[in-house]
């Protein structure tokens, strides 16, 4: 399977390196509405990917249907950018997104 790295965008710093967690394309708007602070958004007809800090697995059981990608290389053949942060880094919180995330696919939340 073809995999791309998520286009880092230059203006924007990333000190705690970077990751993304994909949620089917359905889901995409609920959780951009409905998150505080979201940072970077990408897409691609299928998935929406959200720049988390790396590491943001660490004891999280993301759920099944979510697709967790170390260094944010993503399964995607041209991913978009659709959001950009407020502030100066492309960090979406991972805890209230997998939080979010959990709630809007039925699962519960479990963490280490």
């Amino acid at each position: 399977m073809l995999r791309n790295a998520l286009a880092r965008v230059p203006t924007l710093s990333t000190p705690l390196g970077c990751d993304a967690v994909g949620v089917p394309e359905h889901h995409g708007f609920r959780l951009l509405a409905r998150l505080p602070k979201p940072g970077c958004v990408f897409a691609d007809d299928d998935w929406w990917w959200w720049i988390v800090p790396a590491g943001s697995d660490h004891e999280l059981a993301w759920p099944d249907r979510v697709r967790y990608a170390p260094g944010a290389y993503v399964p995607a053949a041209r991913p978009r950018l659709l959001h950009w942060p407020g502030d100066s880094l492309p960090y979406t919180p991972p805890i209230p997104l997998y939080l979010m995330v959990c709630q809007l696919m039925g699962e519960v939340p479990e963490w280490a």
